[in-house]
């Protein structure tokens, strides 16, 4: 067997492929693309869902790729395994109802065996227990002994709910005896490492429908995946994919900063392996754009940077050094994922503001345990629930052994039970919704059938004459609609623009001799064409007919303005705020447009202003709006930026504005002084490290500029200004309201001094203690502090407790010196037995303490009990 490195495999594999026909597509970006049922691509099919579906006819049926992927499912087991991984690379070649079975068969044992140069003897396999042909092919042509084609049942047929399905194969290399169980039956498929599954490949040949049956598919596809770490531990010869060159500098660079080294402890080597795979993770992620937040993909990201920081601490790593690691993870894999290359520094910065801030979290989240403890003291419980103590994992990052640890040494306990309960709904959860979304629903039928060519000429015509080629109603295609009624029709030439890149689709008409309808979308169809769905309002439409196709002017004209627009605020963020601005998602519509792109926090005022102001520099400029067809190699040497998500081919159609240069297939004004003038409504965060921009073009900015000058007349005439003096007026009525509130805390402290005074005449000698004690009323939680603070200043020798009625709530403060603390008085537990008089309870520090209770009628009772827990602390002593 060939000893290769991690991008010698990659590469090889690819390569072979080619050779043999496949189209080499470079990895998709980790965040899926027009799927909200995923949360990350995690598996080399999905994002090639449109060509197995049916929805997108691929430009060549084979493809092979090195597809990166995340899989959080089992975040637990990452570091206790040797092959349990969130981020891995998926390499695949796929068949779109080109080759079959026998191709993908042969050439996984031709490339196992003559490119790696595997052991022939050492490879297993497994087939589906019905699948002959897959026997036949194993065993007749490749040669393979019955004795080692195993026949299995579920676990060799992929299917999820209805869709395309079909039997799979398992490859297995058998790693020896020295990796089994041990067990006389032990074969692939036995949960030891002896046989280790190297490949597999999946022959999609049926589609399962909701009544449960299974139809042939009139297209058979290809979908296989073989684990790029696997096939290295394996050709390099180590026991786990840890040890491999994919990760294995990462560790010892880790090493080096912990001053450990790794295969030392069993222990140190869970957490050396869990900060590489959760590194590479989130430097992959936040190459592609997602920073780490408190909700979704950000949430992991965040989540998993956390973990690893804690397996840092567990190696006594005290200080951040993720950050240092980026650097190593360029190294392996940087050339053949140059977006990791390109945004290294960005990405080093994220992590490093991250690591940062999740040390003062830890800070953070000890205090937040310490408001839980005195909420549940309050209450007389000493048990944090499991549902609390996942609410500061799963919310706050704060791990659970460090809630245990500090909650026993404040004297409470955790429900570890409900805890583990809690974080096992969350895996369920997580599984459903992933079972939901790596399901396929065939789109396969009457568009598929159409490949009568339709030309788009909506660039430069807003109408045209046409000829229908091709009308689909209820997924059938008819002859012909009438009128009420909705279809789908394509037409052999077309001006509508279909939905893409965020531009919305054109409306508009089709009009022909016998009936007119309006177009109300329109969609790409599996070949490519625009198709139109309509609505019939007049008489009749027939195959065949000629008609005229009318895209609705108006709405086009303000489409393409806030589309041109939306280009120029890329340029200006990325000029203004950093080139690690990265576009996230945009709609561009008539009314209006919006821009989602990753940055760390919002925007202020001036960067606003400066953002708006140099794309209304632009459009005045009057720049010609130039678009090019050329090969994607130029278009990159030319600067031109790819917009998220999309698919490229060998050819695509630059957009330049000005500075602005994109690749861009959407619809756009001729010059920028078209678009008239650019405001922006407002700026928010869609998650942290997403922000959005909503802004309006042309007559729509003109609407909303009087919008707020009638709503600035509004607010002079309240103040009693003109437009033009309005900010001096209000500028002045601020000054007058923080005079008031100046003086209005003014008259609260010399109420409090004068309260002070009262309460410390009240001073009482029970059983040889000073005590002040008082029920006061509309006194906030803060105001007891300060009045405790003050009464303490001067005494060397004393206790307070003080009681208030305030927002119909009870709270009570005590406070004792430590002379009378070492003679056993405390004011957590005082604080707690006078609380429950009046029903609530507390407690706190020995020197001070606070409380809550129900009842407002027994404040009084409540601040009288303290006399008689004075007297038993002060009896119980003298005894």
């Amino acid at each position: 067997m060939k000893s290769l490195t991690g991008q010698e495999i990659r590469r090889a594999f690819k390569s072979f492929f080619a050779a043999r026909g496949h189209q080499v597509l470079p990895s998709f970006s980790l965040v899926p693309h027009d799927d909200p049922t995923l949360l990350w691509i995690n598996a080399g099919m999905a994002p090639l869902k449109p060509y197995f579906d049916g929805r997108e006819i691929p430009e060549i049926p084979r493809i092979v790729d090195a597809q990166k992927c995340i899989r959080t499912n089992d975040i637990e087991e990452v570091g206790h395994t040797a092959r349990h991984q969130t981020f891995f690379e998926m390499l695949g070649n796929f068949s779109f109802g080109d080759y079959f079975k026998k191709e993908a068969i042969t050439w996984a044992w031709e490339f196992l065996t003559q490119v790696l140069e595997m052991e022939p003897e050492r490879i297993s396999v497994t087939i589906h227990v019905e699948d002959d042909e897959a026997f036949e092919i194993w065993h007749r042509q490749v040669g393979l002994p019955e004795n080692r084609i195993y026949r299995g049942t579920e676990d060799n047929f992929w299917e999820i709910g209805e869709g395309p399905c079909g039997p799979c194969s398992e490859i297995f290399y058998d790693r020896g005896e020295a990796f089994g169980c041990g067990a006389d039956d032990c074969k692939p498929g036995c949960d030891c490492d002896r046989f280790l599954e190297i490949w597999n490949l999946v022959f999609t040949q049926f589609n399962k429908g909701a009544d449960g049956e299974y139809t042939p598919l009139p297209k058979r596809n290809i979908d296989t995946g073989s684990g790029l770490e696997r096939l290295a531990s394996l050709l390099q010869g180590v026991a786990n994919n840890f040890e491999t060159d994919l990760f294995r500098p990462i560790i010892d660079r880790t090493g080096e900063i912990a001053g450990r080294r790794y295969g030392e402890s069993d222990e140190d080597d869970i957490h050396f392996k869990i900060v590489a795979d959760h590194l590479r993770t989130v430097t992959f992620a936040i190459g592609d754009g997602v920073l780490p937040g408190n909700e979704g993909r950000s949430y992991i990201i965040r989540r998993l940077l956390r973990r690893a920081v804690r397996s840092g601490r567990r190696l006594g790593i005290e200080k951040p050094f993720m950050y240092q690691l980026v650097a190593v993870v360029d190294e392996i894999m940087g050339e053949d994922y140059p977006e990791i290359r390109e945004k290294r520094s960005l990405i080093e910065r994220v992590v490093r503001t991250e690591e940062e801030r999740f040390h003062e979290t830890l800070s953070g989240g000890e205090a937040l345990l310490s408001e839980l403890m005195a909420e549940l003291g309050a209450k007389n419980e000493t048990v944090i629930s499991g549902t609390d103590a996942f609410r500061l994992y799963d919310t706050y990052g704060f791990p659970i052994d460090l809630t245990v640890e500090i909650a026993k040494e404040s004297g409470f306990t955790v429900d570890r039970d409900g805890f583990d309960a809690e974080l096992e709904a969350q895996r369920t959860r997580a599984r459903q919704a992933r079972q939901v979304a790596e399901g396929m629903q065939s789109q396969r039928g009457a568009l598929e059938t159409i490949d009568q060519p339709s030309k788009f000429v909506g660039y430069e015509e807003l109408t045209v004459d046409a000829e229908i080629v091709a009308l689909v109603q209820d997924g059938e295609r008819v002859d012909g609609v009438s009128v009420g009624s909705e279809a789908q029709v394509v037409l052999d030439v077309t001006p509508f623009y279909a939905e893409s890149g965020g531009q919305v689709a054109d409306r508009g008409e089709i009009v022909g001799a016998s009936g007119r309808a309006e177009v109300l979308d329109v969609r790409k169809a599996p070949h490519g064409q625009n198709v139109m769905t309509i609505r019939v309002i007049d008489g009749s439409l027939h195959q065949g007919d000629s008609v005229r196709a009318h895209v609705d002017a108006d709405l086009r004209r303000d489409t393409v303005k806030n589309h041109t627009a939306t280009h120029l605020l890329h340029r200006a963020l990325r000029e203004i705020l950093g080139t690690h601005v990265a576009q996230a998602g945009s709609l561009v519509e008539p009314e209006r447009l919006r821009f989602d792109f990753s940055h760390f926090g919002p925007l202020s005022d001036e960067e606003l202003a400066k953002v708006e102001a140099h794309v209304n520099d632009a459009i005045w400029q009057d720049h010609h709006v130039v678009i090019r067809e050329m090969d994607i190699d130029d278009a990159k040497s030319l600067g031109a930026m790819a917009l998220f998500g999309e698919k490229y081919g060998k050819r695509v159609r630059v957009v330049q504005a000005g500075e602005s240069i994109e690749l861009c297939g959407g619809c756009h004004v001729e010059r920028t002084g078209l678009i008239g003038q650019f405001l922006i409504v407002s700026e928010t965060g869609i998650g942290s490290g997403t922000r959005r921009i909503e802004a309006v073009t042309g007559r729509h900015a003109y609407s909303v500029a009087r919008e707020r000058e009638a709503q600035l007349r509004q607010v002079a005439q309240l103040v009693k200004a003109t437009p033009a003096t309005v900010v001096d007026r209000v500028g002045r009525v601020i000054e007058e309201t923080r005079a008031l509130e100046r003086e209005l805390e003014s008259a609260k402290a010399r109420l409090n001094h004068g309260r002070v005074a009262d309460l410390a005449k009240r001073e009482e000698n029970i059983s040889g203690v000073p005590v002040i004690r008082a029920a006061l009323r509309d006194v906030d939680m803060e105001g007891l502090r300060q009045l405790i603070d003050e009464l303490r200043v001067g005494r060397e020798t004393y206790m307070v407790v003080l009681g208030s009625v305030h927002n119909e709530k009870v709270q009570f403060v005590a406070s004792v010196s430590k002379d009378l603390q070492e003679k056993g008085f405390h004011a957590g537990q005082i604080v707690k037995q006078v609380a429950a008089i009046a029903g609530g309870g507390g407690g706190g520090r020995p020197d001070l303490a606070q409380a809550g209770a129900r009842d407002p009628e027994k404040l009084g009772a409540a601040i009288e009990k303290v006399a008689e827990i004075v007297e038993a602390v002060a009896g119980d002593r003298a005894v």
